[in-house]
């Protein structure tokens, strides 16, 4: 079986670059911005020595962030990638230029001579022009219908995430009045500034207000292969880099400077993130250029890459995908490539009805809006590497906050009447950022996700509402379920062969070695599973996969086992290859697709009593059991199973007399 790692990341907290976890910064003076068009204006600052109130809501706050790493469940395969993207670069090697220097007067004038008004040496910040940053695209939705306690909150988080080593690129979407006339723009310098200044309460580097950053071009709009078009694009992309490289928070309002009037005009939020997106991807082209054309064009006329989108954040009241009309929470993993258009068939099917019953109280159309982040996150991570990831969750949940059983019925958009308390569990945030998965995986049964509650109104307070989508991977499976889960075959009917050229055998095989750690002796394996087929699931490329069968008991022949509807549906294999275990959600793929779509009904397997993925199986099934005598532990997933004793007799006989086919076959298997 595919191996899992153990153990706790110890030391995520201070695996950040050294230039995010210094709280010393240069505060640009007016006259800097000046020479700097389209950025914000800051302030010199010389800020005293922290009040001794100030020092201990500091170390509390330091205490709650680490808090918030240490829960996050991480596995050492989750520690050693989260370090190897986002950690400090490793002692050998070119020395890195350092974060902040020490300057005396003379050099704090630009090419223009202008004087920065200082006295004596000063720290600033100094940019590392050949640093890739790690950023997160952030949509804010509704800014204005949240409280101060939330707004805080979801600053506090993000500015935790840059401490992580993301680096944050907001878009505010106060679309909720339209944005026609001056009352938008009003609402959204408001919002900006209100946010600006939320992310400054929380350390230094602060946020920047990028106000020119995007451009609108004439014409038809530029098309990014068959994720979507716009016309916008980033007109200043050095004002959003600068700020980037030092460490600060950028945040863009949803506003465009258009070529043809030469004014500013407001634009869709979604198409800024596009637009931002590809720009970062190195794939924002001239009007005439899209990327169907790229072979066309110069190596040297190709856009670069300017930064790593690992995250697109979606932060709206409505929350993540709904798993379900009864009130479920939300969805908590998303394969876009396989579930895009059932998800958006199934929320376009409740017409106005709100799939949420925590989502009553919010001005809207709750199928619209969970199909617009849908459709974002899908457009997104089309022009973005696979390993990059979409969070769709609700501001109480980035905040990590939750408001009391009493709040929830008196709940407006964004607003908890009374107290709101921290919340004990983990910040989903910053759990996805060092583990790469949901806090919940995504093939738990919902009885072990949805928190028990004397009362509905505590279990909907306590109810997930976080979405992580990927592209994901397709899935195939032979024979196709959607005409209906599998059945027996009739004794004798012509059945699937692993050997049918819908199957790639040599690539079967290897992810089966290469998930075991042993050799699969194939020719037995195939005289073996060849009249007791059922199926075989495929996740990608032969990333994981499973293989099924029908099985019968001891000294019962095939007509009487599918007379007497005995015949047992068995989880022969089950295989993901080293690269992808613990990311991407492949194991969670292939499961889904075996108890959801294929044997909805149970099925049943066996693994060694000492095998380590016990733990993850023991979560997924109705029931486990040790077999006396032997070294198995047998598992199904027929709620009824437990009660029927026949039925436990069948499980039992067949994962005591399944044969194994290694070429290392040893007793204990």
């Amino acid at each position: 079986m595919f191996a899992r790692g153990s153990g706790a990341l110890k030391k995520a907290a201070s695996a950040a670059p050294a230039s995010l976890r210094s709280e010393k910064v240069c505060r640009f003076s007016s006259a800097d911005n000046g020479s700097r068009p389209g950025r914000a204006a800051g302030t010199v600052s010389e800020k005293g020595p922290p009040s001794a109130s100030e020092a201990k809501q500091k170390r509390e706050s330091d205490r709650q962030f680490l808090i918030s790493v240490l829960e996050s469940s991480a596995t050492k395969r989750d520690a050693k990638a989260y370090l190897q993207t986002f950690g400090s670069s490793p002692e050998p090697g070119p020395k890195k230029t350092p974060a902040f220097t020490t300057v005396v007067r003379d050099e704090l004038c630009g090419q223009d001579n202008v004087p920065r008004f200082v006295q004596g040496p000063v720290r600033v910040s100094v940019a590392d022009t050949s640093e890739v940053p790690h950023i997160a695209v952030v949509k804010l939705r509704e800014p204005q219908t949240w409280d101060d306690t939330l707004l805080d909150g979801v600053a506090k988080t993000l500015t935790q995430l840059r401490d992580l080593g993301l680096r944050s690129v907001i878009v505010l979407d106060c679309d909720r009045d339209g944005r026609d006339g001056v009352h938008w723009q009003q609402v959204v310098s408001q919002q900006t500034d209100r946010f600006i200044k939320g992310i400054g309460r929380h350390g230094s580097p602060g946020a920047e207000l990028v106000s020119s950053a995007m451009w609108k071009r004439k014409g038809a709009p530029q098309r990014l292969s068959s994720a979507g078009s716009t016309n916008l694009f980033v007109g200043f992309g050095n004002g959003v880099l600068t700020p980037l490289r030092h460490g600060h928070i950028v945040v863009v309002p949803p506003r465009a400077l258009c070529e043809e009037t030469l004014g500013y005009s407001a634009v869709d939020a979604n198409e800024v993130i596009f637009a931002l997106t590809s720009f970062f991807s190195g794939l924002q082209f001239d009007a005439h250029t899209s990327t169907e054309d790229i072979s066309g064009v110069p190596s040297e006329r190709r856009p670069r890459r300017k930064a790593l989108v690992d995250r697109v954040i979606i932060i709206d009241p409505f929350g993540g995908i709904p798993a379900s009309s009864h009130g479920d929470g939300a969805r908590v993993f998303v394969n876009l490539e396989e579930e895009f258009d059932k998800l958006r068939d199934a929320l376009a099917a409740h017409g106005q009805h709100d799939p949420l019953p925590s989502a009553t109280s919010l001005v809207g159309n709750p199928k619209a809006r969970h199909v617009e982040n849908l459709q974002l996150a899908r457009n997104t991570l089309a022009i973005l590497p696979s390993t990059s990831s979409a969070v769709i969750t609700s501001p109480a949940e980035a905040a990590n906050l939750r408001a009391s059983p009493t709040q929830v019925n008196e709940a407006s958009v964004g607003q908890f009447a009374g107290e709101v308390k921290t919340r004990r569990w983990q910040n989903p945030l910053i759990h996805n950022l060092i583990t790469d998965r949901p806090i919940y995986s995504a093939s738990l049964p919902i009885g072990r996700v949805k928190p028990t509650a004397r009362n509905m109104e505590l279990a909907l307070a306590r109810m997930p509402t976080t979405t992580l989508a990927k592209k994901g991977l397709p899935v195939t499976i032979f024979p196709d379920p959607r005409s209906g889960p599998w059945k027996p075959p009739q004794p004798g009917s012509p059945r699937l062969r692993l050997t049918d050229t819908c199957i790639d055998l040599p690539r079967l095989v290897h992810l089966i070695n290469d998930s075991f750690s042993r050799r699969l002796d194939v020719e037995h394996y195939l005289r073996r599973v060849q009249d007791s087929l059922a199926g075989i699931i495929i996740a990608g490329e032969y990333e994981g996969g499973a293989i099924l069968t029908w099985e019968r008991p001891f000294g019962l022949d095939e007509e009487a086992a599918h007379r007497e509807r005995r015949l047992v549906p068995y989880l022969d294999k089950f295989a993901v290859l080293k690269r992808s275990q613990g990311a991407g959600g492949v194991a969670d793929i292939v499961f889904n697709a075996m108890v959801r779509d294929c044997f909805p009904s149970g099925v049943c397997w066996r693994s060694r009593k000492d095998n380590p993925v016990n733990k993850w199986y023991f979560e997924r099934s109705c029931g486990a059991r040790k077999l006396p005598g032997s070294n198995w532990a047998m598992f199904w997933t027929a709620p009824e199973a437990a009660t029927e004793e026949r039925l436990m007799r069948d499980y039992e006989d067949v994962c005591r007399n399944v044969v194994p086919s290694w070429e290392d076959a040893k007793p204990a298997d």
